[in-house]
């Protein structure tokens, strides 16, 4: 076994956080090491909190650690930040967030930028949720950039979704059930304590009413915070039990782990192909011919996409 990886499976915090930032910078190797901690994951419980810039997601993350905490769970956190269009980093560092968790032992967090990557997730905040499984976090929180209903990639990462929502959505909320609504398993209304809450939650209720909502027998409950002073919290934590109880019910059902396993397999092999394929053509000069074309007007993206997936030869002309 590899003594980074053992380390990391050992819960050596250095360890863990060298292999974060291999992989969310695209090192050689990195992936060699989530090789050998793969088969030692999918113990964790993975908690997606997503929802508009403004809601008090963070506010509310922090909450949910301190009350996993108190029941002695080992906490890791995700907090995906915008991209800095000038260092290429996360805008908002984990400085800035949940700064009475630093000096706690049983809390991991990890702030991390998207790096263009659209779906509210960065590429590589999966392959991270898989590292902290392995270095023993029992509880895994993952909060989304924030932008709205393009952030339904969380859905595929965490087996409860959080989406939050705060009052005076009113007019908005059903324009949301072509978007995030779609992917909630508990609905929270934050900053309740605010006027148009209670209209807030109404709204949700009729939405929720009209049905098309697929949850295989799961209703999602809608709970009421306020996350800077903690109301509600409980609430929500119980909210989230329930649902995982639900979901490890549903895992039992023949066919639920083949799934996972096979959506698994099928966004590695997407990322990977896409990668290999974009690093070949640039290393050929394939790419600049590519663009050259288009830009004189002599052909277009969708034609000259085509012709890569069909010739399929630029990976072997290395």
């Amino acid at each position: 076994m590899s003594d980074l990886a053992d380390k990391v499976l050992r819960g050596d915090v250095l360890a863990t956080a060298r292999l974060i930032r291999d992989l969310d910078d695209g090192i050689d190797g990195a992936i060699a090491e989530l090789k050998v901690l793969y088969p030692q994951t999918g113990k964790a419980e993975v908690i997606g909190v997503t929802g508009a810039p403004g809601v008090g997601k963070s506010t509310l993350v922090s909450r949910m650690i301190e009350n996993f905490r108190a029941r002695g769970k080992k906490v890791g956190v995700i907090a995906v930040d915008p991209t800095s269009p000038f260092s290429g980093g996360a805008v908002l560092g984990d400085r800035i967030r949940m700064q009475n968790h630093f000096n706690d032992p049983g809390v991991f967090i990890r702030s991390m930028a998207t790096r263009g990557h659209l779906g509210g997730l960065s590429s590589s905040a999966y392959e991270i949720i898989k590292v902290l499984d392995a270095f023993g976090s029992e509880v895994i929180l993952v909060e989304t950039v924030g932008v709205g209903q393009d952030e339904v990639e969380i859905a595929g990462a965490a087996q409860t979704t959080v989406v939050v929502l705060t009052p005076g959505m009113g007019d908005e909320i059903q324009n949301l059930k072509a978007g995030i609504l779609e992917i909630a398993d508990v609905l929270v209304v934050n900053k309740a304590d605010r006027e148009g809450a209670q209209v807030t939650v109404q709204g949700l209720r009729r939405l929720l009413e009209m049905g098309g909502f697929d949850r295989k027998g799961w209703h999602p409950p809608i709970c009421l915070t306020v996350g800077t002073d903690g109301t509600g919290i409980p609430d929500l934590i119980k909210a989230v039990d329930q649902h995982r109880e639900f979901w490890n019910r549903q895992k039992a059902q023949p066919g639920f782990e083949h799934k996972r396993r096979e959506e698994d397999f099928l966004r590695i092999l997407q990322g990977q192909a896409v990668n290999k394929l974009i690093v070949s053509l640039r290393r050929n000069g394939y790419l600049e011919e590519i663009v050259a074309r288009i830009t004189r007007g002599e052909s277009d993206p969708y034609s000259e996409s085509e012709k890569v997936l069909k010739l399929g030869d630029y990976a072997r002309n290395e």
